[in-house]
């Protein structure tokens, strides 16, 4: 049965355009060609991806994260064994008809309940080194891939089409650059998919699950097919636009607002020439127009093709965040990640009403010794409470 599925699975009208057969890929005369046994290695290579991480982050991560000025701070919220429960058994965001009898139980105020229940979400909520170190690993990776692709490809045409690739090129033997080119780049999106459970999640996480899927399977099929000279250019074009985006996160967690700014500026550019402009109107239309004026389309064009469009429609997913923080950057002057758990908001709510408390408590203080309440006890015309 399984001897079945594997004939049936491997079947050249499958994988292969028309005029072409297995044959025509076996190694001969020292000439060595693509074969599905190679993505074996993904594998083991992910997970030594993995383990180089965890390294990364713990002794060149961790330590530039510390000269930024960012340490791990967690904030231990007063323990209350009925608030504890309600949290753990119940809901994290409790009604306001739920927060009215917490308080009578506990006897707090409601506002104190509220508080708890932030400060709670918020002890859960992932801390800046750790998402500092994340977007640290991913740009050292996407520098090293891209400034690989580069070398590999500055000196290869990139105005091709199916046609011209089906009939010439998937018969060339397979350079020692693309297969680390592509070995590194499969296996560092399989260690994204391991790491998905411990990695910051996201309100894009179904998303960046499709994309790493998608990703996967492209290259796979490209790679199996021979059609290493479209996957190549997809991979550079993707690559080159995410090193700016997680730059820009390390600065971003560092507090540096203007660098980050400027990075995100940069990243915004790149995205939309690189991912909105040259694939869609160029890669995507080599591969699914210009095919079209010689052959009846066929499984390997429709396969191929649907991923990329797959990987399009992310595009234009992710390009609607892009111009939603770069509207938040021109009119509010600050780049906040729109994708983002709320949480990040509640903090920051948090720490103005502690603030405003504690100005409040300011202000009491100096009623209580004297001061008149018209007197003005904050300059600029602004008045206490």
């Amino acid at each position: 049965m399984f001897q079945t599925f594997k004939e049936w699975f491997w079947l050249e009208r499958f994988w292969l355009p028309p005029m072409m057969t297995w044959s025509d890929l076996e190694d001969h005369d020292g000439l060595v060609f693509v074969k599905p046994s190679h993505l074996y290695m993904t594998i083991p290579f992910a997970l030594l991806l993995l383990v180089i991480r965890y390294f990364f982050e713990k002794f060149i991560a961790t330590p530039l994260a510390k000269t930024f000025g960012i340490e791990k701070k967690i904030k231990k919220v007063i323990p209350n064994t009925i608030l504890e429960n309600f949290f753990k058994h119940s809901t994290r965001k409790p009604t306001q008809n739920d927060i009215y009898g917490l308080a009578k139980k506990c006897n707090l105020t409601e506002r104190q309940v509220e508080r708890w229940f932030r400060s709670r979400r918020n002890q859960d909520r992932p801390c800046r080194l750790k998402k500092f170190r994340e977007a640290c690993w991913r740009f050292a990776f996407y520098l090293m891939i891209t400034i690989a692709g580069i070398a590999f490809l500055y000196d290869k045409p990139w105005t091709y089409d199916l046609w011209e690739v089906w009939n010439g090129y998937p018969k060339q033997p397979l350079l020692p650059s693309q297969y680390w080119y592509y070995i590194l780049e499969m296996s560092f999106y399989c260690s994204l998919l391991f790491s998905l459970g411990s990695d910051v999640k996201r309100k894009d996480f179904l998303a960046n699950v499709i994309h790493h899927l998608a990703a996967i399977s492209l290259m796979s099929f490209s790679w199996c097919a021979n059609y290493v000279r479209s996957g190549t250019l997809v991979m550079i074009v993707h690559d080159v636009a995410d090193i700016w985006l997680e730059s820009a996160k390390m600065f971003s967690y560092a507090g540096w607002k203007q660098t980050c700014n400027t990075l995100f500026f940069i990243f915004s550019a790149i995205f939309f020439v690189s991912r909105l402009i040259i694939f869609p109107f160029w890669i995507l239309y080599c591969t699914l127009i210009l095919p079209l004026h010689y052959l009846d389309p066929f499984f390997s064009y429709i396969f191929l093709n649907l991923q990329l469009m797959i990987l399009q429609v992310l595009h234009l997913y992710w390009g609607y965040f892009i111009l939603k923080m770069l509207k938040r950057c021109i009119f509010l002057k600050n780049i906040q990640d729109v994708r983002s758990d709320d949480e990040d908001e509640e903090e920051e709510e948090e720490e103005e009403e502690k603030e405003q408390e504690e100005a409040v408590s300011k202000d009491g203080h100096c009623l209580k010794n004297g001061l008149r309440a018209d007197r003005h006890l904050i300059p600029n015309g602004q008045h206490g409470c």
